[in-house]
């Protein structure tokens, strides 16, 4: 049995934590004598309980999330209930900051605060070696950890099983923290930035390949601050590249260079996903949240990437920034879909632990929710029910706009107005008058409300919305079209999935060219 478990409850089984691997790999000597195991929110907390009671530890450190706390806070609860003498150790993001108030911190013995790739491993060496020690000689609850140079780690590409290489979301990373000073970011509070190896970073890249995984998401927060190592890195990528390749990278907007755009422009279609934050358009908004950003120059790129390259956009705006009006929302939300990306997530604020912009509450208002994840539910620009709106808005949005089921027919919802942003939120408002729910609306009833809305509220031909959504639905590699239109429109003979590369994901395969 082993001594130490490294334990998590990710969101969905499909994701891996990437953490618990790197404090897994720089166990070092105690490597033997721990285990990892991982959950997911969905699963009964007496049933993961009950799964790590069975390993007979005698330390569990616990990985804690925004999105698990809760359900964390149960288990780790009665765990201590349970088995009173157990060693338990919590670590993440979430128990960084503001520890004093949490209920899941009042059940562990210790908390490690910030990254603690190789604090834990200290840690644990302390309490195996003195497990009863005296409480004056006993290591403290709240242990800040050194910041580790990359030079100092062992990689943990080696630790993701088979099964996580062929079933799972595979996370890397070339550096870690990030140069600016977001205030509702935590990686704001991470300075300096610090860059893995390049030459032992890409060996354990190419090992991965020749196990077998096609789709890399580096969680870098800011991939191409360092033109020459992003330049490397995607070039080892290319010159590597096999149909159904794909990597995510999260990119500074406006910083584009002409030799990345060189290289970007030479990927083929569907293999590259870069997530870009704009989060606002509003210079007043960036300037009271210490964002600095280039809208000219940003402009430019995504200019770039949608004519010349054949790079999946995924761009990101946020709901309630302080500052931030409707109207002015609104005007970035149209300005952004004129630039044209593929996907827009629109995400409401969050006030993060830890984060500076709490600075803002008092005197813009602003109120979060006290339940995780902590969102904006009003301030003095955006009242309770226009934020209800907002977001019901990004939900809808994320279902119609940006799934790839209806990229065709989304566009019918403005088509001949003057802002998309008032368009598809008179939309929202009507279908949610008319379902009462912003979750589970099945895909052939959500096809029938948006050909409804199109043909009885904005008055559009029946054949038009109908050719939209059927052509929609056959890009989509559905045969048969939904039946509030198989009058109007013939099925797709044959058709075929339109991923062309299988190994694609789905979502971001719907959106390439037909």
């Amino acid at each position: 049995m082993p001594d130490i478990v490294l334990t998590t409850l990710n969101a969905k089984y499909i994701h891996t934590a990437f953490g618990l691997r790197y404090l897994f790999a720089n166990l070092g000597e105690l490597q033997p004598r721990a285990t990892l195991r991982e959950f997911d929110i969905n699963q009964r907390p007496l049933e993961i309980v009950g799964s790590l009671l069975a390993l007979e530890p005698q330390i569990i450190g616990f990985g804690v999330y925004l999105w698990n706390t809760t359900a964390t806070a149960e288990v780790v609860a009665t765990l201590r209930r349970l088995r009173p003498g157990l060693k338990i150790i919590l670590g993440g993001p979430e128990v960084s900051f503001e520890t004093a108030d949490q209920p899941v911190v009042q059940f562990a013995d210790h908390v490690l605060t910030g990254e603690a790739d190789l604090e834990f491993a200290a840690l644990c060496r302390q309490l195996l070696a003195a497990p009863a020690a005296e409480p004056a000689l006993a290591p403290p609850k709240i242990i800040p950890a050194r910041l580790p140079e990359f030079a100092q780690l062992r990689l943990p590409y080696e630790f993701y099983t088979d099964d996580d290489l062929a079933h799972r979301i595979v996370y890397v990373e070339a550096s870690r923290g990030c140069p600016f000073t977001c205030e509702f970011c935590l990686s704001s509070l991470d300075i300096p930035v610090r860059s893995a190896p390049l030459e032992p970073f890409l060996a354990a890249m190419q090992t991965l390949l020749d196990r077998g995984l096609k789709q890399f998401k580096f969680v870098d927060r800011t991939f191409n601050l360092n033109i020459g190592t992003s330049r490397a890195i995607l070039e080892f990528f290319l010159a590597r590249h096999q149909p159904g390749h794909f990597y995510h990278f999260e990119m500074i907007p406006d910083r584009l260079p002409a030799e990345l755009r060189e290289i970007i422009a030479r990927f083929p279609p569907g293999a590259l996903q870069f997530e870009v934050g704009i989060q606002t358009f509003n210079p007043e908004v960036g300037a009271l949240i210490s964002r600095r950003q280039n809208y000219e120059r940003l402009a430019d790129n995504l200019e770039f990437l949608r004519t010349q390259t054949g790079v999946h956009i995924h761009a990101d705006l946020i709901v309630g920034l302080p500052g931030e009006t409707l109207a002015s929302f609104a005007a970035g939300f149209d300005r952004l879909i004129a630039l044209g990306p593929q996907e827009i997530q629109v995400g409401i604020l969050k006030r993060l632990r830890g984060t500076p912009i709490s600075r803002h509450d008092a005197p813009l208002g602003m109120i979060y929710s006290p339940q995780p994840p902590y969102e904006i539910l009003e301030n003095r620009l955006l009242d309770f029910a226009t934020l209800q709106r907002l977001r019901r808005f990004a939900r809808y949005w994320d279902l119609v706009g940006n799934s790839g089921n209806f990229i065709r027919t989304t566009r019918l919802v403005w088509v001949d107005t003057p802002s998309p942003f008032a368009a598809f939120l008179a939309f929202s408002d009507w279908l949610h008058a008319r379902t009462g729910r912003t979750d589970s609306i099945a895909l052939a009833r959500l096809a029938a409300l948006v050909f409804e809305y199109l043909t009885a509220e904005r008055r559009l031909a029946p054949a038009v919305a109908a050719t939209a959504l059927g052509q929609d639905w056959q890009q989509a590699g559905r045969r048969d079209p939904p039946e509030c239109i198989r009058e109007l429109v013939a099925a797709a003979p044959g058709a075929s999935p339109r991923v062309s590369q299988a190994t694609l994901p789905k979502r971001q395969a719907r959106h390439l060219p037909a």
